[in-house]
């Protein structure tokens, strides 16, 4: 009699003589990742480690199973509890306890002035900051601005950062930091990760001024600098954006249209239909591009946070036509002399094509549009570089 391929009284049903299905006996079934554990000499030798020690197979499972259900958590200062491990694990990407007195009001007065005069276009300033803070990703709470990994590989090397712009930025902040930590009473500092932060707000503040808009971009201090070998170089990598539509960025062809990449990124970031647009529309015209093109880039005055991207996106007196068969390129003309105006890509063009999009422009691009927008482009840069302070939530949560 043959039941499922085994012989009810064959050999092969003497394997485990214990085994029943159906009342019949049958060998234990393998897949070819259980063989694997065997056969593959270095899954072998880690085996037989567990199987010779079998308290290294408690703790290696213990911690692989800690990680596996607190990884999309973020990092450690976000857990509460007694429970809380005291170890600092590399995959949660730790960051230094903050252990020095903070700078005050007159220091930040002090420290935008070294940053603004220290050689760097608005936008460089601008670009570190956005490199710095745009890596965090709500769905596993991961990046930001704390730390300043961007300094760090392998993020300083990656193309959406600009590295050329981005070194000569950080060499320059980071004479910054050593000229004012060494001159500083007691033990008051400045750390890379704040001093990124706070030359964007800036430079932020200076271009708005320049459009006739005295704004105060919000700063709040305490960020720490992580170590290199606080940092997971493998681990990293996964951060890096395919796409980031507020730099016009892409790093390939993708099947999914740019537009749609922006979008992606804007959850990540967990910004709405609003803040998206005003983030765009000011990184455009303050020339903050990745690699320093002028598609999107909307506006005679570049560096000048004007609401110029929505006042000559929405002109009816320009037409859009793609530059080649991918339609990822556009050139703008005017309608009455042929003349070509602009040059942009689909993630620019969507704020006009997508109606919910182009409604929030027409409001920013107003001829009263510029002081709301300016307030609603701040209000989000500070909400995208404030993204990864989990240890004030959790004092507001304690409180």
């Amino acid at each position: 009699m043959v039941s499922h391929g085994v012989q009810k009284n064959g050999a092969a049903s003497d394997l485990i003589p214990d085994a029943h299905i159906d009342g019949l006996r049958h060998p234990p079934m393998m897949m070819t990742t259980d063989i694997a554990l065997i056969k593959d000499p270095a899954y072998l030798k880690i085996c037989q480690k567990f199987v010779d020690t079998p308290s290294l197979l408690d703790d290696a499972f213990a911690k692989a199973w800690y990680k596996l259900i607190h990884r999309d958590m973020g990092p450690k200062n976000r857990l509460l509890g007694a429970d809380v491990p005291a170890d600092d694990l590399i995959w949660q990407d730790p960051i230094p306890m903050l252990d020095h007195e903070l700078i005050n009001e007159s220091d930040i007065t002090t420290l935008k002035s070294s940053v603004l005069n220290a050689g760097h276009s608005l936008s460089a300033l601008i670009s570190a900051a956005w490199g710095s803070a745009s890596t965090f990703r709500k769905t596993d709470l991961r990046g930001g601005a704390n730390g300043a990994r961007i300094r760090l590989e392998p993020m300083v090397n990656w193309e959406a950062n600009n590295p050329k712009q981005l070194k000569s930025v950080l060499n320059s902040l980071e004479e910054i930091q050593q000229a004012f930590n060494n001159s500083a009473s007691g033990n008051k500092r400045i750390s890379i990760a704040d001093l990124i932060v706070l030359a964007g707000c800036a430079a932020i503040e200076k271009a708005a001024a320049q459009a006739g808009v005295d704004v105060v971009v919000p700063f709040v201090v305490g960020r720490m600098d992580a170590l290199a070998e606080q940092t997971d170089e493998h681990n990293i990598s996964f951060l890096e954006p395919h796409a980031d539509g507020f730099r016009n960025f892409v790093k390939g062809n993708y099947a999914v249209e740019t537009e749609r990449m922006l979008i992606d990124r804007a959850h990540l970031l967990d910004l709405s239909a609003p803040e998206m647009t005003a983030l765009v529309g000011g990184l455009r015209v303050l020339d903050t591009n990745f690699d320093g093109s002028k598609h999107g880039v909307f506006t005679h005055q570049p560096g000048v946070l004007s609401n110029d991207f929505f006042v000559n996106l929405l002109d009816i007196n320009t037409k859009w036509a793609p530059v080649d068969d991918d339609k990822e390129i556009f050139t703008g003309t005017d309608t009455a002399s042929g003349e070509i105006k602009w040059s942009a890509t689909r993630c620019d063009l969507v704020f006009g094509s997508n109606l919910q999009l182009r409604a929030i422009c027409e409001v920013y691009g107003s001829s009263t549009g510029n002081v709301r927008f300016v307030e609603a482009f701040v209000k989000a840069w500070h909400k995208v570089m404030m993204l990864d302070r989990f240890e004030l939530q959790n004092e507001m949560y304690r409180s």
